[in-house]
């Protein structure tokens, strides 16, 4: 009874209103066998109600099961849907990157990573697009907090978007190298595809770091055999019409061009 779920309720001073003997309810109302016992014991005189209530419990037993045998069904059926993965909501395409796809000084709603998922809406409905991108973020920092999306967003499709700010400092090439590795790994790991968008860096860095820097991106792609956008800002970089005033950040009217540079490759894991 303790498992089917029935709760007595005992009424220890309900003499005055019942009777002269306490009584125990179940939840659907009726007193139990577990009850009338308890009651007799009370009263001194149990043998002559033994068969009766031993009748009584089995056909509660039998009263109960036959109205929560459906109920075990749909919650044998519920199960194997949860662990289907049934129900989980739409497939997620979740872009982790830095402060070109979080939308750095533009308005919100304008960043190429919105407009993907208007994108998305036309072509390819059904997907969900979250925008896990921190501006100023490093590949070692988005490596610490991917665990934490990964496990929030469960995303079907993770575009990494990453190592221009380790470049722009002069971080060591190899812990970015590291970092950016071991980001894709657990995303995979995850059983999420994988899209590496590459960057470059301005050429006052020197062709020894920055043709280092960018081998970084080919060689990940390779090792992981993840599609590789070579550089996010391919045809805006020497655009200063399409440049915020830093030079450094795409303005809104070249957001445009980022999704169509990302959206050839992006569209071969839908």
């Amino acid at each position: 009874e303790m498992i089917l779920g029935m709760t007595h309720v005992s009424l220890p001073g309900a003499a005055s209103r019942f009777g002269s003997m306490p009584r125990a309810v179940s939840l659907w109302g009726a007193p139990t066998g577990f009850a009338f016992r308890t009651m007799m014991i009370r009263t001194g005189s149990t043998r002559a109600f033994d068969r009766r209530t031993n009748r009584s419990r089995d056909q509660q037993m039998k009263n109960a099961m036959h109205f929560l045998r459906p109920i075990f069904a749909a919650l044998a059926i519920s199960v194997g849907i949860a662990g289907s993965g049934w129900g989980s909501g739409p497939p997620v395409i979740m872009v982790l990157g830095d402060s070109l796809s979080a939308g750095y000084g533009i308005e919100v709603g304008e960043g190429w990573v919105q407009l993907l998922q208007r994108r998305l809406d036309e072509r390819a409905p059904g997907y969900r697009v979250v925008n896990a991108s921190i501006s100023g973020d490093t590949t070692r920092g988005a490596r610490a907090r991917l665990p934490e999306a990964l496990r929030r967003n469960n995303p079907a499709i993770v575009v990494v978007e990453l190592g221009g700010n380790d470049g722009l400092r002069g971080l060591a090439l190899d812990e970015t190298r590291e970092n950016l590795a071991a980001i894709v790994a657990a995303a995979s790991r995850h059983g999420a595809q994988v899209l590496l968008v590459g960057m470059r860096l301005p050429p006052n860095y020197g062709p020894a770091y920055t043709g280092r820097f960018e081998a970084i991106f080919r060689d990940i792609s390779t090792r992981f055999d993840v599609p590789l956008v070579p550089f996010l800002l391919e045809g805006v970089a020497l655009d200063p019409a399409l440049m915020q005033p830093d030079g450094i950040h795409p303005n809104a009217r070249a957001q445009p061009a980022l999704l169509e540079v990302v959206w050839p490759h992006l569209a071969s894991l839908l």
